[in-house]
């Protein structure tokens, strides 16, 4: 039985006459807390709306437990009051109230302990179903973005909005909402309860913070911001390794990996130096708040103990207080790390509503319906058609281009590169639209029809033949992802692919490494006639297919072609002259213009004409013979 499993979703390539921009790498950049930010930033937060009623019970569950946990102080100081005994006197409390007093705090903190798992896996599972829904509608955009938007965007950053950046949305619906509203509540009420205590030592233990907050604020500061650095350095060696894995076959070839090591590890240094720096302000902070942190404690201790002594205070309500200030002194460190946390949330929620507002050109969500309609027949008429790339707009490539095809017909397109061939075919699919004239299908504008519907009626075997890392079955069925696997089967037969595929150990179900290096040129080239057969287009694009294969192989794929051409309107790209002669209609394009157009008979007959010239280059002899 065949593996019915469907290979991931494709990445478009953009034809070489495109050049597109090379948009510079993603910059963390800090963003300002303010009300603007924060409204923006609040526009994620409604994938968390269809959760509400968990996320609230989290909510709830979380200020129970909290609210226990400042019980804790409290009970604590009870206990050791009632265990105390005066000089000359009796202990204050009897066992009794110490029992009643030391099951009490037992009870709080088993309450405290459910509500706090409750509090947890709900607010765990409201964010992890929220990040699936935020991740999935990302990545629906994505794919749906015009040809444009990927000439302008790499693709290393754009993999990193749908993994740094909703990973720090996650940790913000996880954790950071959690911990705010903890820190929160422990704070305020701390406050109350250390005034209520003992408004003197309040007073002692509040005045040490200004300077606490000042010093951990302006270190931060200096920190965040080598932070910044150390990442952006590391995001830098991260392209390197990006672009080396991806050329590994150039990098062998001219012997460079010493050359890339070298590049990596400049980064990697340059990355050390910045962290280290970041190491040691963190290590002078860590000191100096330990430092400032328990001086603040010895002086409450020593003035409490003044208190003690002159018999204003117990050795409860003091313990009482100490825990308290621990509790305050945790809150208020934390939120420096809540701030930070706020901060790279803003920044990624930017980055990723970016792509959220981007006009997309087809639906992910809604391709299926869109993709409904009748079959084309395959009529094409290019109609005084003008172009430029929107990464140049000083360059058009297509200058009034004009030409047409009728239903069934095989129409080759020649001429030197960079004369508009492939930009062509990138309109016909319409990667791009044309600056002016019309693209007509079956006498229709082809704007009149949904991009479904135009793509599912057209299939391109291209010369470099992009296959998926998953089995050969899932390459073939990429045509039509809901074929049953007969269907695959008869793809397969016609195009050729089935004898060298029950050949490999595995058949169907072999994996064909990354980007199908697994199988020869020869062989991709057939699997992508059988992906086509499959889709069973009413047009089809043939974009330079047998250019890069040896004579045996160049036959066994000219008979494929053979059979997937039959009954279809066909645009054939070639520079082999030899592998168009029997075209019903030859395009010659040069400089964005039709020069000649005829069969091959008919323009070898122009001794002056361009087809007539590049066969004599090409064949090396007289054009009498060129047959």
């Amino acid at each position: 039985m065949l593996d019915c499993r469907v290979p991931p979703a494709r990445t478009a390539t953009v034809p070489a006459e495109a050049s597109a921009e090379t948009a510079a790498p993603a910059v963390p950049t800090r963003v300002r807390v303010e009300p603007e930010s924060l409204r923006r930033a609040a526009r994620i937060f409604r994938y968390l709306w269809p959760y509400r009623v968990r996320f609230g019970l989290a909510m709830g569950c979380l200020l129970t437990a909290t609210s226990l946990g400042l019980a804790f102080p409290y009970l604590t100081g009870m206990l050791l009051d009632g265990a105390m005994t005066p000089v000359g006197g009796k202990p204050t409390g009897s066992i009794r109230s110490i029992n009643q007093t030391a099951l009490l705090l037992l009870a709080s903190l088993a309450v405290q302990a459910f509500f706090s798992f409750f509090s947890s896996n709900w607010f765990n599972r409201c964010g992890e179903r929220a990040l699936v829904d935020l991740r999935r509608e990302t990545f629906g955009r994505l794919v749906g973005f015009p040809m444009s938007f990927f000439g302008k965007r790499r693709v290393g950053e754009l993999a990193s909005r749908l993994t740094a950046d909703l990973t720090v949305i996650q940790d913000t619906f996880t954790t950071t909402i959690p911990q705010f509203l903890r820190q929160t509540t422990l704070l305020t009420g701390g406050i109350v309860l250390i005034a209520v205590t003992s408004w003197r030592l309040s007073a002692v233990m509040i005045s040490t913070f200004p300077v606490l907050i000042l010093a951990a604020v302006l270190m931060g500061r200096r920190i965040r911001g080598y932070s910044r650095d150390a990442q952006d350095r590391l995001a830098e060696g991260g392209t390197v390794i990006e672009e080396s894995l991806q050329g590994i076959a150039n990098v062998k070839a001219f012997g460079n990996e010493q050359f890339e090591l070298g590049r990596y590890s400049a980064h990697l240094e340059s990355f050390l130096a910045v962290i280290l720096k970041t190491a040691r302000l963190r290590a002078s902070l860590v000191s100096f708040i330990i430092f400032g942190v328990f001086g603040s404690i010895v002086l409450v201790f020593w003035y409490g103990a003044r208190l003690m002594q002159a018999g204003e205070l117990t050795f409860g309500e003091l313990t009482r207080f100490i825990l308290y200030t621990t509790f305050v002194g945790g809150s208020v460190a934390s939120f420096a790390e809540v701030y930070s946390q706020v901060q790279k949330t803003l920044g990624a929620t930017e980055r990723v509503r970016e792509l959220l507002d981007e006009p997309v050109e087809v639906d992910a969500l809604k391709a299926v319906e869109s993709a409904a309609g009748p079959r084309l027949r395959g009529e094409v008429q290019f109609e005084e058609v003008r172009f430029h790339y929107p990464s140049r707009p000083d360059v058009e490539v297509l200058r009034g281009l004009t030409l047409a095809a009728r239903p069934g017909e095989k129409i080759a397109l020649v001429g030197p590169s960079g004369a508009g061939k492939s930009t062509i075919v990138s309109l016909l699919l319409r990667f791009y639209e044309p600056s002016s004239g019309t693209i007509r299908l079956d006498g229709r504008p082809a704007q009149e029809l949904t991009l479904p519907h135009l793509r599912q009626n057209l299939a391109i075997v291209p010369q470099e033949v992009l296959l998926f890392g998953g089995s050969i079955e899932e390459n073939i069925r990429y045509g039509r992802p809901e074929a049953i696997s007969e269907e695959v089967l008869a793809a397969s037969r016609r195009a050729l692919c089935d004898p060298f595929i029950r050949k490999l150990p595995q058949g169907y179900a072999t994996l064909v490494g990354d980007r199908g290096i697994q199988l020869s040129g020869g062989q991709r080239q057939r699997i992508a006639i059988a992906r086509a057969l499959l889709k069973d287009p009413a047009i089809l694009i043939l974009d330079e297919a047998t250019s890069a294969l040896d004579t045996e192989s160049e036959q066994l794929i000219q008979e494929a072609l053979e059979v997937l051409l039959e009954g279809r309107t066909a645009f054939i790209i070639a520079h082999r002259l030899s592998t168009i002669r029997r075209a019903d209609r030859i395009y010659v394009i040069e400089d964005g213009q039709v020069r000649e157009s005829g069969n091959h008979e008919e323009l070898m007959q122009k001794n002056e004409g361009s087809y007539r010239r590049l066969a004599e280059i090409q064949f090396g002899r007289h054009p009498a013979t060129v047959d």
